[in-house]
């Protein structure tokens, strides 16, 4: 019989993901939290709550030890609702946690991935219809220019919006999701803002990166 041995490429990125209110805890600005705070939405009642407590530091420990099983990458998500949690306001500290997480992730020789959109909106978002009200693209450009622009000297991946199809499906068909629709044409309505939300994120960062790689190069050479 033949024999091979297969090998994945040079730089090839092995790793784990998390998504923020999985992790960070104390998330309650967000509609998942809106949605587990409902009697009868999540079994026996349960709610993320502290989570595995990142916010308070224990990142540290989970990705320390996940460098140190040879992982070489770690995809998160940023919480919109922490960064933005009202229109036309910016927590500033919030993105200098995020900015120490991403410093670590470095440290630790994980390459970070950040995902913009994963499962939760703010509250204010929510409370106005979400993605299914037509301004909820132009909200998230907003959010997406602020964070790209505070973090992307660290960051050189990007995701956009994480499975909008099960979000859209789990939301506003099968109900499974928040706000818990069964209605196909605002499961459309939300897929074609999604669309249009992840085409905005998509070129805000093409543009910030290549102005942050043009400022670079001439750095140098001068």
């Amino acid at each position: 019989m033949p024999e091979g041995t297969y090998r994945f490429p040079k730089g090839f990125l092995w790793g784990t993901a998390t998504a923020a209110h999985q992790v960070e805890g104390q998330n309650e600005n967000n509609n998942w939290f809106a949605w587990e705070s409902e009697p009868g939405r999540i079994i026996q009642g349960q709610q993320a709550g502290l989570a595995c407590d990142w916010w308070n530091g224990r990142w540290k420990e989970d990705l320390t030890n996940a460098s140190r099983d040879g992982q070489n990458s770690h995809r998160f998500s940023i919480e919109w609702s922490r960064i933005q949690p009202s229109p036309g306001t910016w927590n500033e500290n919030a993105i200098d946690f995020y900015r120490e997480m991403l410093k670590g992730m470095r440290s630790l020789g994980l390459e970070p991935m950040v995902t913009l959109h994963h499962f939760t909106d703010p509250l204010w978002i929510y409370e106005n219809g979400g993605w299914e009200n037509d301004a909820t693209p132009h909200h998230f450009a907003k959010f997406v220019h602020k964070a790209v622009t505070a973090l992307k000297d660290l960051v050189n991946f990007w995701i956009t919006i994480n499975e909008p199809v099960v979000y859209a499906n789990g939301g506003f068909l099968e109900g499974s999701f928040p706000p818990g629709k069964s209605d196909f044409g605002a499961t459309y309505t939300v897929m074609r803002n999604m669309l249009k939300g992840h085409a905005a994120a998509y070129t805000i960062i093409h543009d910030l990166q290549r102005m942050l790689r043009l400022v670079t190069r001439r750095t140098t050479e001068a």
